[in-house]
């Protein structure tokens, strides 16, 4: 069966709801920003007017997890390319940020991956370290309990990337062993989000040979996260004597203070047990220094 089209019903359609869009400040104004001339805007009338819409979607908007548009984080924008018309979908500039986030995180992940002792830089402030660093990597036994390291100081001061060298070493020393660097604010927010596979990677973090808990202290304190996750893999890790490091900003003191406090209560008690536990499982050294992320 054939449908009839009145096109007459069609074009007056379109006419009204054009020449009702131009009533509305927002559709100029985006028909000027876009330099979109006055024919194709009626052409496209229908597909502005989602525009508008995605627009001001984004205006309230307080991230991704709220985004109400139909692809997550983008919006529906006209372009004049070549004198036509097209619609694309452009980054939100939440979507923006979190794909800078994973540039930079790949980036640094593939630092991290290549990363050798030769690597690190010799300054003063670093003498302790590298001193300490270098006795482990030639002392390092895998049959036998070898305490990590709690490394804290400023910001940006090479930390994660001195450690990450140390592991990689020891990976190319011995091929049986197993290592794994975890960014402790990452991991939270993975496991929150994929509760069913908790059971599973706190598992694995228990048992690795040699652990890295990268920047602790830097989360968001909460008792799941600091009790049944980080105290959780800690416990097992001290009970089977398995080498752990850790990066932090702050002194082992500023670390209780900060685990103590979460949203709803303040237990020094709980964040005490955290604290023997790394204790427990490391060495304590500082780290001073210029930031080296700067510039």
């Amino acid at each position: 069966m054939q449908i009839k089209v009145d096109k007459k019903k069609l074009e007056s359609n379109q006419k009204q709801e054009f020449f009702s869009a131009l009533n509305d400040d927002d559709y100029k104004a985006l028909i000027k920003k876009a330099k979109i001339n006055k024919q194709d805007a009626f052409n496209n009338t229908v597909k502005l007017n989602d525009t508008l819409e995605e627009l001001k979607n984004c205006k309230n908007c307080r991230g991704l997890h709220e985004c109400q548009n139909k692809v997550n984080g983008y919006v529906f924008f006209p372009e004049v390319i070549e004198d036509n018309l097209r619609f694309t979908y452009i980054p939100c500039k939440y979507q923006k940020m979190a794909m800078k986030l994973e540039k930079n995180k790949k980036t640094k992940d593939n630092i991290l991956k290549e990363a050798k002792i030769k690597d690190i830089k010799i300054t003063k402030n670093r003498a302790q370290l590298i001193k300490w660093i270098k006795e482990f990597h030639d002392n390092y036994n895998p049959y036998k309990a070898c305490k990590g390291l709690y490394l804290h100081g400023n910001f940006g001061t090479g930390k994660t990337f001195i450690l990450a060298a140390l592991l990689n070493e020891l990976e190319n020393k011995y091929h049986n062993i197993t290592t794994e660097i975890v960014y402790v604010p990452e991991l939270l927010r993975v496991l929150k989000d994929n509760l069913n596979e908790m059971g599973d990677k706190i598992n694995y973090l228990e048992n690795v040979d040699i652990l890295l808990l990268d920047d602790l202290g830097a989360e968001k304190v909460t008792e799941w996260g600091r009790d049944e996750v980080i105290g959780t893999i800690l416990q097992t890790r001290m009970n089977n004597e398995k080498t752990t490091f850790f990066t932090s900003n702050l002194n082992i003191q500023e670390l209780t203070k900060t685990m103590s406090i979460t949203k709803d209560a303040i237990d020094l008690v709980k964040a005490q047990r955290i604290v023997e536990r790394i204790k427990y499982l490391t060495e304590d050294i500082e780290l001073l220094g210029n930031n080296y992320r700067e510039g």
